[in-house]
């Protein structure tokens, strides 16, 4: 089965003019979740990676699993005020507006190996403020991994610097 299919596109959301990548159709198909989480373990398993850093919210569905498959831990990127310890925050540009991300001050140490996993690279915005946070944490990001990849929208350009995998591009 290709996963492609079971990505569902929704236009006009969440405002007019965008044209969402609905990934649920594809994580209540038990074949196709098992075969998407798959293509990121076979990519990434024995390379070493500490932890894998899934961006909320639907970061952590496909993050949890691959932490867990590859042998390394969870760490989760949060929306503002939801994480009850220290913490690092850096604000970042949407298509469609602005936000900010928080991590867990003590959440990686210097030099500790890690994958960024979110659903869909778009503008690039979450995940190039994740590698900031990242950063100032000190981390060695190996590589972002994203399910789907809208290519007109260049997100490469923000996080250049490292490795970057996607596995369906539109």
């Amino acid at each position: 089965m290709e996963i492609e299919a079971l990505i569902r596109a929704i236009p006009d959301f969440p405002i007019p003019g965008i044209l969402f990548r609905d990934i649920t159709p594809l994580l209540k198909d038990k074949q196709g979740f098992r075969q998407a989480i798959d293509l990121f373990v076979e990519r990434f398993i024995g390379r070493g990676i500490d932890y894998v850093v899934g961006i909320e919210a639907r970061g952590y569905i496909l993050a949890a699993p691959i932490a867990y498959a590859i042998g390394a831990g969870f760490i989760p990127v949060r929306k503002p005020g939801k994480l009850p310890y220290d913490r690092l925050t850096e604000e970042y540009a949407l298509e469609y507006g602005s936000n900010s991300l928080e991590i867990h001050a003590d959440a990686i140490g210097k030099g500790e190996r890690v994958l960024v996993v979110d659903d869909v690279l778009a503008t690039g915005g979450t995940a190039g403020a994740t590698a900031r946070l990242l950063e100032r944490l000190g981390a060695s990001v190996e590589a972002f991994a994203f399910l789907v990849e809208l290519t007109a929208l260049r997100g490469r350009e923000a996080i250049a610097g490292a490795p970057i995998v996607s596995f369906v591009s539109y």
